[in-house]
């Protein structure tokens, strides 16, 4: 007898062997979930506990390493989740089987349980102190908690010249260099460096497949990555798609307040986004305020005075983030374990608006009773605006159904 080709698969591994056949038989459902923005991603075991032999056995004790991987017969499953044992829980109902449930994370949880207060510079002989670079920061934060980071090489020069302004811009000026310092407090480790991946460009991503599996934190450019990995057509692969474009309470302009020392002046910066001419506008005035240009637009006005040289790391960190929730969309097609935070994806069959290139947000990935299937979470990303539609697979349908209406008689 032949296997069916689409037949689902899955392999799980715990404390690095393989699940024994009586746990694999008894799984009703096993859903994984992963994301960028810093959130660790999960994964959830429902077994069937008839007997109620899974309450107390070891093979679920916390801190246990475990993996999973998904496919189909007879290809190789893929590596979607590789973490640790964080939490079990019990329902023991009035009808039915009681099921066992054991929930697992990434290894980015040891950064969130700790918050230490400190700072990163480095002293230098009569000239004070000078800021760590974040390029060495970063990965530090996660080394020291037995996680390897990855960074991508375009996000490690954009960082290098953004540390380099930052350097140039406050060698005359002691109270700006000081500044220019990382400062940990009053957050825990992977809240500061979320703050630093948004200051630089970068998106933390679990790499699960990636030797030593569930280990490798990178810290990619998304700018450097727009090579789709999976296709998607409305109507054949792709099941369901909900896209939304919004300007609604978005912020599409920033506003900075910069202190030039040199000439004791403080100067307003304001920075945004021109949707339709796909360019940055930049507008600057002196004073504290809003440039007479930019009346009746959004801002977020800094706290606190930087200088031309701190300004683009500031600007990245906020008005990039705006930018990019602009145009999101949800959807969920046939189980594909190539669709994984991160990654982009090529939708097609949905018009020129919705069509063409999407960043996945988050991707979750669900295997039951029902069968395998995947949903995920989109954004359009500024970066995608550099190529051209056609090029992306979005196409403009044709032969509309509405015909010209006439003038209105109100005017």
């Amino acid at each position: 007898m032949t296997t069916p080709r689409y037949s689902p698969e899955m392999w799980l591994d715990f404390a690095g062997r393989a699940a024994p056949a009586a746990v694999r038989g008894a799984v009703v459902q096993v859903s994984c979930e992963t994301g960028i923005g810093g959130e660790a991603d999960r994964l959830e075991i429902a077994l069937a506990n008839d007997g109620l032999g899974w309450l107390d056995h070891r093979l679920f004790a916390l801190d246990t390493p475990v993996a999973l991987a998904l496919g189909y017969v007879p290809g190789e499953p893929q590596v979607l989740f590789s973490g640790q044992v964080t939490g079990t829980e019990a329902e023991f109902p009035a009808d039915g089987v009681p099921v066992f449930r054991v929930t697992a994370q990434d290894r980015r949880t040891r950064l969130a349980d700790v918050a230490p207060a400190r700072w990163f510079a480095a002293p230098v002989p009569k000239f004070g102190v000078m800021p760590v670079p974040d390029l060495l920061v970063a990965p530090y934060l996660a080394l020291e908690h037995g996680i390897l980071p990855s960074v991508d090489r375009l996000g490690a020069v954009l960082s290098a010249a953004l540390t380099a302004a930052d350097v140039a811009g406050s060698v005359e000026d002691p109270s700006m260099r000081q500044r220019a310092v990382r400062h940990q407090h009053s957050k825990n480790t992977l809240d500061f460096l979320k703050g630093i991946a948004a200051e630089n460009g970068w998106e933390l991503v679990m790499e699960h497949d990636v030797d030593p599996r569930g280990f490798v934190l990178r810290l990619m450019a998304p700018e450097a990555n727009l090579r789709p990995h999976a296709a998607l057509r409305y109507g054949e692969s792709l099941t369901e798609f909900a896209p939304r474009v919004s300007s609604v309470g978005q912020i599409a302009k920033i506003s900075l307040r910069v202190w030039r020392p040199e000439v004791r002046l403080e100067l307003t910066v304001s920075v945004g986004y021109d949707w339709d001419r796909q360019a940055l506008s930049i507008e600057v005035a002196p004073g504290f305020g809003v440039p007479g240009g930019l009346q009746g637009a959004a801002y977020f006005l800094a706290d606190e005075p930087v200088t031309l040289a701190s300004a683009p790391r500031l600007l990245l960190g906020k008005l990039l983030p705006m930018l990019n929730r602009r145009t999101t969309a949800k959807g969920s097609c046939a189980g594909d374990p190539r669709i994984r935070a991160g990654r982009v994806l090529r939708i097609e069959g949905v018009g020129e608006t919705f069509g063409g290139l999407w960043r996945v947000v988050s991707a979750q990935h669900v295997l039951d009773a029902d069968g395998y299937r995947t949903s995920f979470d989109l954004r359009k990303e500024i970066w995608f605006d550099a190529i051209p539609k056609q090029a992306q697979g979005a196409t403009r349908i044709q032969g509309g159904l509405l015909r010209p209406s006439s003038p209105s008689p109100y005017g």
